[in-house]
Formats: C-alpha cells, sequence, structure tokens
C-alpha cells in the first residue's frame, strides 16, 4: 500500500514561484518512476515532470526551463519547483507514483492569476 499527500500549492501572481513537495508512504524505492501530473478545468490530465530510479527526468514541453523536478530518497519525498509560473499553469496538480501498480495522491491546487 502507497499513500501520497501533496503540499505547497496555493495563489501566485504571474512571474511567481511555489515548490509542491509529495511525500509518500509504503513501499516506494528509488528506483520506482515518480511524477507529477495536472489537470486543469476542462482538460484532460497530462504529465508535467517524472523522475526515474535512474535519476533521469522527464518534462512537458509547456514546461521545459521552468520547473524541475526531485526526490529525497532518504525521506521518500518528490518535489516540483515552479519558477516563471503562467496563467495557463493553471491546475489541479497531482503526485503519481509507480510501482506494482500506480498510485495517485489527492491533489493541490495551483492557480496563478493577478
Amino acid at each position: 500500500q502507497v499513500q501520497l499527500v501533496e503540499s505547497g500549492g496555493g495563489l501566485v501572481q504571474p512571474g511567481g514561484s511555489l515548490r509542491l513537495s509529495c511525500a509518500a508512504s509504503g513501499s516506494i524505492f528509488r528506483n520506482n518512476r515518480m511524477a507529477w501530473y495536472r489537470q486543469a478545468p476542462g482538460k484532460e490530465r497530462e504529465l508535467v515532470a517524472a523522475s526515474t530510479g535512474g535519476g533521469s527526468t522527464t518534462y512537458a514541453d509547456s514546461v521545459k526551463g521552468r520547473f524541475t523536478i526531485s526526490r529525497d530518497n532518504t525521506k521518500n519525498a518528490v518535489y516540483l519547483q515552479m519558477n516563471s509560473l503562467k496563467p495557463e499553469d493553471t491546475a489541479v496538480y497531482y503526485c503519481n507514483a509507480q510501482t506494482y501498480r500506480t498510485w495517485w495522491g489527492q491533489g493541490t491546487q495551483v492557480t496563478v492569476s493577478s
């Protein structure tokens, strides 16, 4: 059993920054893929960034150069540093972990607005 709890969302002005955190409990290992997804109103959930156990990372084209995914395997945590935020980044952000099945957190709202 795996539980994922996100935190760090909120309201920020365009150009601002936020750091999302995801705390994982249960059988999460350093070689498990962990990722961040987001879902905006009326849109499908999309991959934002992913980190594999081997240390490689993947980013959506829309966030490359602005977002950074990182993980602390000693704390079973994954983070998403979001800089230069835009209104189109507004969405619910979900933490995702892949073990023998896919696990999701409850989501945290990020709103970018002036």
